[in-house]
């Protein structure tokens, strides 16, 4: 798997916004030499307790982009998350703009289609998203030419999106001194999230790193931007040549003392669906919960 040539000498302004309750960070990434935009992980809010959507996340986002006069061409989803849902056919509707993800969803859909008990009615293409990217492709916001890096290991759709000298990696990399992601969900692999994270370090070393959680370990200040070199050199999981075998072994016995995200079970039926929350038969929005599923 090779990389494209990136264009370092493109210094995208990025925008964060941190959502408390899912310890995500979502990001508006703006062309050097344009008002064009994308917005990369955004946030849906949802109260399980009471059964509630809001959209102050959305509303956060939307409201920078209408007071930068910005113009949204691309709302990018690094994978499918598991930990919040997805903003983006509420943020869609707003300001326009295409849903894209991986390839790989579709497997991520047949799998969770089936872990959900999902009717013949939910289509497994993709066909609910507006782009589906392949490993390598490109796309522009305004005259950035952008890519889509297939990083699978965390799920088999994780994508790095890279726009000038900024990465996006999704949950597959955290903070250097968080280290990397499980890789115990249906269709994780340990050792794939050790070559995919290779193929990360092997970016230029100056090019920034933008990161989709974190959760403050140590009690430090939230952060999400770093560099490809220091993730090189100090990341507690990958950093400093840890060979494969260490870091799956690592890998292995950290999952398996993790709890399941707060918001799993809503996140996956939501987030397969590009953002929409599934109906009954009277057209209601309504979640299942699988039992001993996950």
């Amino acid at each position: 798997m090779t990389l494209p040539n990136v264009h370092m000498h493109k210094h995208p302004k990025v925008q964060s916004f941190f959502d408390a309750q899912s310890n995500t960070i979502s990001y508006v990434v703006q062309d050097p030499d344009s008002t064009s935009c994308a917005i990369i992980d955004a946030v849906m809010n949802f109260d399980y307790a009471s059964g509630r959507l809001s959209y102050d996340s959305a509303d956060e986002i939307i409201a920078f982009i209408e007071q930068e006069g910005l113009t949204l061409d691309w709302i990018i989803e690094t994978h499918v998350h598991a930990d919040h849902l997805s903003g983006a056919p509420y943020i869609q509707q707003k300001l326009g703009g295409k849903i894209g993800i991986g390839e790989h969803i579709q497997t991520v859909q047949d799998t969770f289609g089936k872990i959900f008990n999902e009717g013949t009615e939910f289509q497994r293409d993709g066909s609910q998203f507006d782009a589906l990217f392949k490993d390598g492709d490109s796309y522009h916001v305004g005259q950035l030419e952008c890519f889509a890096l297939h990083t699978p290991g965390h799920t088999p759709a994780c994508m790095v999106h890279i726009l000038g000298d900024a990465a996006f990696a999704g949950d597959t990399l955290f903070m250097p001194d968080g280290g990397s992601a499980r890789a115990d969900f249906p269709g994780g692999d340990a050792g794939q999230l050790y070559d995919s994270i290779q193929r990360i370090l092997s970016l230029p070393d100056e090019m920034r790193l933008f990161v989709c959680h974190d959760y403050g370990p140590g009690g430090r200040a939230i952060a999400w931007e770093t560099t490809i070199g220091a993730q090189r050199a100090a990341n507690i999981h990958v950093g400093d040549g840890t060979s494969r075998d260490a870091f799956v072994k690592m890998r292995t016995e950290r999952d398996a003392q993790l709890a399941m995200p707060q918001l799993i079970i809503p996140s996956l039926q939501v987030n397969i669906r590009a953002g929409e929350v599934p109906r009954d038969e009277a057209g209601n929005m309504s979640l299942k919960v699988p039992v001993n599923k996950l």
